[in-house]
């Protein structure tokens, strides 16, 4: 069993929510800024195969991208990066950035400081 669907099984029946621009990606809210004080939130993003996270920006939130599982690629202020298990990346307060998955799928636990919601 590989961490994401480690995560899948112990959400206690939370399940995913829709992202209200992006089609073929869902988010699963595991630490909101409700019980950080805002500080910092986690969230699993599921990216179905061959859908993308359109390039968007954070203008208050520096984003940390720990691939779980499956692949893809990113594009972080016009730089190129694999997606694959093991991979972080850093995306800085303002960054235009863009995620495609690849044939799997990916499943990226991202990281928001300060919480994105």
């Amino acid at each position: 069993m590989n961490i994401a669907e480690l995560f899948e099984e112990k959400s206690c029946g939370i399940g995913y929510v829709p992202h209200k621009t992006f089609h073929g990606v869902s988010l699963k809210h595991l630490v909101t800024g409700g019980a950080t004080g805002g500080d910092i939130s986690y969230h699993l993003v599921k990216v179905e195969p061959f859908c993308s996270l359109e390039t968007h920006a954070h203008p208050a939130q520096v984003e940390v991208h720990a691939v779980l599982s499956g692949s893809g690629e990113a594009l972080v202020a016009n730089r190129q990066t694999r997606y694959g298990p093991g991979t972080v990346a850093v995306i800085p307060k303002n960054a235009p950035h863009r995620v495609t998955a690849g044939g799997e799928g990916l499943f990226i636990l991202a990281t928001f400081s300060p919480a994105l919601c």
